[in-house]
């Protein structure tokens, strides 16, 4: 075969011309054109993927309202290795899409005005480009398709993001939670559960943690014999120790088929059982649907066999897998993408849906678990392989339990637990790399979901507020830390990255004063949420968050906030005028005694009436203030602070962002709002007697760095 007639792409392609028809040949040549068109974009992009640089400009490109098609903004387009910048030139504000929130990307039907473009996010965010020419338009696709979904886990954003505050370093957050230290706050080890290294080098399951707690009465083979029973090793172990001696206890189901048993797995469930010397039986709960479970006894699992099992309840409590969960937040994003709905309409796509059903019965699931171990019985939960539904209820009754769980501090230790130690697969989840979209499954964002619904049932009881929620979501999905990166704990580990990459819970402690309920009052005990249907509702702040028009322009936690650090900087102002007050008042003082002790230090022998004793006591207080200077510095404009602090309603995206749902910032020395862009760094301002950082905007910056130098 002639060179002409093949050729092979660098990505391992071979194009071959197997006909010797009239126009075989031409054909060829344009689609051996068009593979070495795509293998050089593949390759500029990956090139530019290293540095950052912009990979692709495009003028005159339309960014179309998703709710109004007659509002549209017009300006230039630049495609980065991370992120996608659309720059209105008309109103002079930017719109950033960070390429791993990308989940879809799609080609609409070309028009009279050019060459739509659909983006939708994991972030609920849809935006729809239209650019001028097909050609652009196409390179705009094939590059997003390339770039929002790496081939490799190492390609992803975290290992190429560089944080822009010096004040978060690499380190930070890394070395925040501990797992034994959690387990001992639980008062573990005892004498009833004791910690196994058998699983030191993820040998006996390598997608648990390397430390597991586990009866302190079981040997190493029952330990070994019921992980071979249970699918992927998922051995029955400890995840919550409750204050009166009821654990639960997580694993995956087990090979049973329809008869088979295992007398170790059997001996490790009823030396659970004995961990809790005040009951007589517990609970094993099955979080999946019975038919299910059934149908996996037909592929050799299946579910415990009550005639092998002493003293134990068997409870199937219903959650579906993760296709249904994927397929019902899909309607869902549906449904809010959809214009002009009726009220009638909305209820009903909802409703068909089953999205908030299926929130329902997890939360449902959950408030079970709570109550068993509440009530003093142990619990062993599993699902199919034991880390999607699993870590949902389990998590779920943990922080319906322990009050603990309900900080920030403590919310942080779950998540570490019971999600990224025990093996929640983030990576196939959320879709960070290429690969089998039916792994794809909204399981942590139902948790999130879940969460939030119960600061909405009994909102002081979480030091949290829905803004911590919405950012943890949108960083697990954003790949811009690599605390949740991968699938298991052994993965991380092997990929470094708490030596490569930065750490979420890093940013959470940088940004606390962000993330805090001002609602919030400490309570001790067991949480009794009103699971009434009447209660689970649609969560308006995640799903329509990007849909100005539904939103009230204040949220009743960032008035709060910001009306409790008005008060804050107002209090310290005060402060600091009241010790200047103080300074004069003493000076005055101190002016007064000068001026008397020097009239009756000098002797003044002169007739009582005569002119000479007046002049001699107008001189002596002239002498006496004198010798009174004052050393306190000069008020400038530096010492001025906000008193009125502008409202956020009126205040509709900072001038610098359309994105109305960052969050805004006072500057606190000339009260306007800004976004987290516009106020990058904290100050002391020299009107607080505190001298405590707090943010203030560039132009105000400028204004106290100026003072502070030609006052030094």
């Amino acid at each position: 075969m002639a060179e002409k007639d093949r050729f092979v792409s660098p990505a391992g392609f071979r194009l071959y011309r197997l006909s010797s028809a009239p126009g075989s040949y031409s054909l060829f040549c344009r689609l051996r054109s068009w593979l070495q068109r795509e293998a050089a974009m593949a390759k500029v992009a990956r090139q530019q993927q290293q540095d950052g640089s912009v990979i692709k400009k495009i003028e005159n490109v339309r960014m179309l309202d998703r709710y109004n098609s007659k509002k549209t903004s017009a300006g230039t387009l630049y495609l980065t290795a991370t992120h996608l910048i659309f720059f209105d030139t008309e109103n002079n504000k930017e719109s950033w899409v960070l390429l791993m929130h990308i989940g879809n990307v799609e080609k609409l039907p070309i028009t009279t005005t050019g060459c739509p473009i659909l983006i939708r996010c994991k972030t609920f965010l849809s935006v729809t480009f239209v650019i001028p020419k097909e050609r652009d338009s196409h390179n705009i696709f094939t590059s997003l398709l390339v770039l929002c979904q790496p081939a490799k886990i190492e390609d992803v954003y975290c290992f190429l993001y560089k944080s822009n505050s010096d004040k978060i370093s690499k380190s930070a957050g890394w070395d925040s939670f501990n797992l034994e230290k959690e387990y001992q706050r639980m008062n573990v080890p005892n004498e009833s559960w004791s910690l196994t290294t058998l699983n030191q080098d993820y040998q006996l399951c390598d997608t648990y943690p390397k430390f597991l707690f586990v009866p302190s009465s079981v040997s190493t083979s029952i330990l070994v014999g019921s992980s071979k029973f249970r699918s992927k090793e998922r051995l029955p172990v400890l995840t919550y120790l409750h204050g009166n001696k009821a654990s639960i206890c997580r694993c995956a189901q087990p090979l049973s088929g329809f008869n088979a048993r295992c007398l170790e797995d059997e001996q490790l469930l009823t030396c659970i059982l004995y961990t809790n010397p005040g009951s007589e039986y517990m609970h094993v709960v099955d979080t999946r649907p019975k038919i299910n479970a059934m149908a996996n006894r037909a592929t050799g699992k299946g579910y415990e066999n009550e005639n092998f099992y002493d003293s134990i309840k068997f409870n199937f409590l219903g959650i579906e897998n993760i296709h249904v969960m994927r397929n019902s937040l899909s309607k869902v994003v549906d449904l809010c993408e959809q214009r002009n709905l009726s009220m009638s309409q909305f209820i009903g796509g909802l409703d068909s849906s089953g999205w908030l059903r299926h929130i329902k019965t997890i939360l449902d699931t959950s408030a079970f678990i709570c109550q068993a171990v509440n009530s003093g019985k142990s619990v062993v939960v599993h699902c199919s392989d034991g880390w999607d539904r699993t870590a949902q209820v389990c998590s779920l009754a943990s922080l319906m339990l322990d009050p603990y769980y309900r900080t920030l501090q403590g919310f942080q230790a779950l998540i570490e637990k019971d999600w990224l130690a025990f093996g929640h697969k983030f990576s196939d989840r959320c879709g960070h790399i290429a690969g089998d979209s039916k792994e794809v499954s909204p399981v942590f964002t139902q948790f999130i979901e879940a969460t939030w619904q119960l600061t909405m049932i009994q909102p002081t009881s979480f030091e949290f507020n829905e803004r911590f929620l919405l950012i943890l979501h949108d960083h697990v999905t954003s790949c811009q830390y690599g605390t949740f990166i991968g699938n298991c704990e052994k993965e991380r580990f092997d990929l470094k990255l708490k030596d490569r990459t930065f750490s979420f819970w890093g940013y959470v402690e940088e940004h606390k004063k962000e993330f805090l309920n001002p609602l919030y009052s400490a309570q001790i005990g067991t949480m009794s949420p009103d699971l009434s249907p009447q209660n689970i509702r649609f969560w308006r702040g995640m799903y329509c968050r990007f849909e100005n028009g539904v939103h009230p322009r204040e949220h009743v936690y960032d008035i709060l906030l910001a009306t409790s650090e008005q008060t804050k900087s107002i209090d310290d102002h005060v402060k600091f005028l009241q010790k200047r007050l103080s300074y004069f008042k003493r000076k005055i003082t101190d002016g007064a005694d000068m001026v008397k002790n020097s009239l009756f230090s000098k002797e003044i022998c002169i007739e009582p009436m005569s002119y000479n004793r007046e002049e001699n006591i107008i001189q002596s207080m002239n002498d006496a203030f004198d010798n009174l200077t004052v050393m306190e510095p000069k008020l400038d404009e530096a010492h001025k602070v906000a008193i009125e602090w502008k409202s956020l309603r009126e205040a509709v995206s900072c001038e610098c962002s359309t994105d109305s749902s960052t969050k805004k910032y006072h500057c606190w020395k000339c009260g306007n709002v800004f976004c987290t862009r516009c106020i990058d760094m904290n100050v002391s301002l020299p009107g607080h007697l505190s001298q405590d950082p707090v943010p203030v905007c560039h132009g105000c910056r400028k204004i106290v760095s100026r003072s502070s130098t030609e006052s030094s």
